[in-house]
């Protein structure tokens, strides 16, 4: 049986971030990755926002990952020549409800250590978009967007030159902790079992399976939670990112920019039972109501159906967001293995802190 240090399950940017990480603290790597390429799941199919890091409950692993992942990323974008676009983003209020939310999302932000929040007026908000109606706003200025593709790409090469394997079309079924290290039974063309030392499963939307088939308890109950967007046809109206209130299931039908500059709203949350990426034209109605209570012009303009992602949720609807789950031997109790479920946004701004945050449980086993 073939011996490696570590395994990482699933090449997208949360696993690749993993590997770099591992491989950066001198272990060896492979990392396993069921399709021909990295990325392609969940992580390229995103709104390729960089959050600041003001949703999330302080003291939680959302929180801080998300606010490290935030410096960390803009730090290694510069470095390596990642498209980054710091633009901002606006969170609005249309009424005084509303506006008592997005205060608490100010002192959220604050209490995590976010950087440059500001209150702002109707008025303000009005001088920076001025199609946008509201009463007041959040500002976050370390709100901006990220060439996705251009980043795990940076992120693979580095890994790999600090000596990571990366084996594609490599699916993994399943295995078992021994006194030895962790089997892990290995499908595809050439089905095999490897012994590693460490194995951490980031898969994604495979990873509450591949928990229980490594044995693991306490796995929780994976759901999916389907995100539409829609572009829009014709000049982009907003220079910023334009949020409205979060939801419960998201954080609401909004605005963002691709890197050339093209607009579009989206993700919305629709839950679904079975894998499906088709964007339903009829949501359109749905997304136009939506956008015409900050941006009434939206009757006069067009939006397409553009492309959907899904979320890897851990609760089912009705139910608030719960943190990453993150979870060793410590947790769990079976040695050698980390598993993490529920990467969801903010994962793809958090992934290099979480790479890091990983490396340093797997340093303590």
């Amino acid at each position: 049986m073939e011996r490696v240090d570590c395994i990482v399950i699933g090449a997208g940017v949360v696993g690749l971030a993993i590997s770099r990480a591992l491989a950066m603290a001198g272990r060896e790597v492979v990392l396993l990755e069921a399709v021909n390429a990295v990325g392609t799941v969940t992580s390229s199919r995103n709104s390729e926002v960089i959050h600041a890091g003001m949703h999330y409950e302080p003291g939680s692993l959302k929180a801080k990952l998300c606010v490290e992942g935030n410096t960390k990323m803009r730090a290694f974008a510069a470095s390596h020549g990642v498209g980054v676009q710091m633009v901002g983003k606006i969170i609005i209020a249309a009424n005084d409800t509303e506006l008592a939310t997005v205060r608490h999302l100010y002192e959220t932000g604050l209490a995590n250590g976010v950087k440059g929040l500001a209150m702002i007026s109707g008025a303000d908000v009005k001088a920076m978009e001025p199609e946008v109606i509201c009463i007041g706003a959040l500002y976050s200025p370390n709100t901006g967007i990220v060439d996705s593709h251009g980043l795990m790409l940076a992120i693979e090469g580095e890994a790999e030159n600090h000596g990571t394997s990366i084996a594609l079309e490599t699916p993994v079924l399943g295995g078992c902790a021994t006194e030895a290290g962790v089997v892990v039974q290995v499908g595809g063309a050439n089905p095999t079992e490897i012994l590693a030392k460490l194995v951490v499963i980031s898969a994604g939307h495979g990873a509450c399976a591949l928990g229980k088939a490594f044995g693991l308890p306490n796995v929780p109950t994976p759901y999916l939670c389907k995100g539409n967007y829609f572009s829009l046809l014709g000049k982009a109206p907003f220079q910023k990112l334009v949020y409205p209130v979060p939801e419960s299931a998201s954080l609401g039908v909004h605005y963002t920019l691709d890197m050339s500059g093209r607009g579009r709203f989206g993700p919305d949350a629709e839950w679904i039972d079975t894998p499906d990426y088709n964007v339903d034209p009829g949501r359109a109605q749905m997304f136009y109501d939506a956008i015409a209570r900050y941006w009434p012009a939206i009757r006069d303009r067009v939006l397409e159906p553009a492309y959907s992602g899904i979320r890897p949720k851990i609760h089912p609807p009705g139910k608030g967001r719960p943190d990453f789950m993150i979870v060793g031997p410590k947790e769990h109790g079976v040695n050698g293995i980390i598993g993490l479920f529920g990467i969801e946004s903010p994962g793809l701004t958090s992934s290099l802190a979480i790479g890091d945050h990983v490396a340093a449980m797997a340093a303590a086993l």
